[in-house]
């Protein structure tokens, strides 16, 4: 009888919606067919976020901006939305509930992460443009709660690291594909390789960022003699077309990112202490100031533009003579220091450097792709930025974001007694490495493209450190 009165109430409900759907399609009310989707993503957020959070992951690298001006601000679809009520749903449970592990909240990593959270909420009350500056905050907070905070309980089991990896990575693979079809299609040239990720990412620099980030870990996987021979296969695969699509980005800062990566593993490899990394970093430090004008004339003196031809291309890193990509960055730059000298404390406001900069752009400066518009991105750097923005506290939270994630990773390597454990731990800090260093070229962790990777890379890092840091055992496989 009970079967009976439920298969009713299914029909029932099933008309009843059909009905619904049909009358609202008719009236060209679009918005109804989605109702499903919506439903089911009400669901896993209220049962199964673990599940949300792969499907972010997913969809990120998929994921298209929309810059309508009729429908609001610009919102990649679908990361966004989903990270928004991700965000939410964690202050929501956070607020009525309270039962966060303290130890998460407690670590060094996260201490920073506060501390930049409410840096950039008090600057954001002085801002130049306060509801830029506020909207700033909550998309920082988006990205932040839900891939750092819940990433963290997330990564309580490693094999969920190893889920989030290959999630991520299988869309990215959809986009490099796309993306080397058009740019044969398209002759093979350096021109077209700046646009021809479009659209899922906006140029080839964001896009070789995140390229970048996944090519050491995807090593690891492919060197990993524990796992079986399928699972390194597909890895050996992966990693080069990894290796293969951001050659042919012609992205300079992306290789450079990945040399630095391979300094700091031969750091690691070879256990150089830190005292003496820190010596050599002084003595170069001393003997570029030392012969700075020597350095500069030199430097002044390359006029190789950016070419296709790659030992050209890399000889082009070192161009600030007529490399407009170089000259521009350089003037983005110094209009971020002259910015700062006016604000040194509170800086402009959080988000608001492109709406500000072009006052303090000075006509020799000035490149053929410069703008007074504000309407062709940021400070391209994410510890100059904050500056300008943020006044030296701003820069001064980001660069502890980093010091102590990078003393947690070195920690946690040096100190665990498990192999597999510390090739993971050094395979996400190099990913991250990359990122870093990227960073001083560039800045998008205002884009979700960047952003979930990053923060979600720090979550597994932290959650290693909280979680497994204890682990003796060093035979384990590692789980792909």
């Amino acid at each position: 009888m009970l079967d009976r009165i439920e298969l009713r109430w299914f029909y029932a409900i099933t008309l009843t919606f059909l009905g619904l759907s049909i009358y609202f399609l008719s009236r060209e009310m679009y918005w109804v067919a989605a109702t499903p989707l919506v439903l089911g993503i009400l669901y896993l957020s209220v049962f199964r976020i673990d599940i949300l959070l792969y499907i972010i992951a997913f969809s990120t690298p998929l994921a298209i901006i929309l810059n309508d001006k009729s429908t609001g601000p610009a919102l990649s679809i679908p990361s966004e939305p989903l990270l928004f009520g991700v965000m939410l749903l964690f202050i929501f449970k956070f607020i009525f509930e309270g039962n966060f592990d303290k130890k998460i909240l407690g670590h060094p990593v996260s201490l920073a992460i506060f501390f930049h959270i409410g840096w950039t909420f008090f600057t954001s009350l002085t801002s130049s443009y306060p509801v830029v500056s506020l909207k700033y905050l909550v998309s920082q907070l988006w990205f932040i709660l839900p891939m750092y905070f819940l990433g963290t309980q997330l990564f309580k089991d490693k094999k969920n690291i190893h889920r989030f990896v290959w999630l991520y990575v299988s869309t990215l693979l959809i986009v490099i594909v796309y993306t080397i079809i058009r740019h044969a299609q398209h002759g093979w040239t350096q021109k077209a390789a700046h646009w021809v990720m479009i659209p899922f990412y906006n140029d080839h620099t964001a896009y070789a960022a995140v390229i970048a980030i996944f090519i050491p870990i995807f090593l690891l996987y492919s060197t990993n003699w524990n796992s079986n021979l399928r699972n390194r296969s597909i890895a050996i695969i992966v990693f080069i077309t990894l290796l293969t699509a951001i050659v042919l980005s012609y992205t300079r800062a992306a290789w450079l990112s990945l040399v630095v990566a391979l300094l700091v593993y031969f750091i690691f490899r070879f256990r150089i202490k830190f005292y003496t990394v820190a010596v050599i970093g002084i003595t170069l430090l001393t003997l570029f100031l030392t012969f700075r004008t020597d350095i500069m004339i030199s430097l002044e003196r390359n006029n190789q533009d950016s070419a296709t031809d790659i030992n050209k291309h890399l000889k082009s890193i070192s161009n600030i003579s007529t490399d407009a990509s170089n000259l521009e960055r350089i003037n983005r730059w110094n209009s971020a220091l002259r910015m700062f000298e006016q604000r040194p404390f509170l800086g402009w406001g959080p988000g608001t450097y492109q709406f500000n900069y072009a006052p303090f752009q000075k006509s020799s400066e000035m490149t053929i792709i410069s703008t007074n518009a504000g309407d062709m991105g940021n400070a391209h750097s994410e510890y100059i930025g904050p500056l300008a923005e943020q006044g030296v506290l701003g820069m001064l939270a980001m660069i502890l974001i980093i010091a102590t994630f990078v003393y947690t990773a070195t920690m946690l390597y040096s100190k665990s007694n498990n192999d597999q454990l510390k090739l993971l731990t050094l395979a996400i800090f190099l990913g991250l490495v990359t990122y870093f260093t990227h960073g001083v070229l560039n800045n998008f962790l205002d884009t979700d493209k960047l952003a979930v990777p990053v923060w979600a890379f720090m979550a597994m890092i932290v959650a290693l450190d909280v979680y497994h840091r204890d682990e003796t055992y060093g035979n384990k496989k590692l789980k792909q």
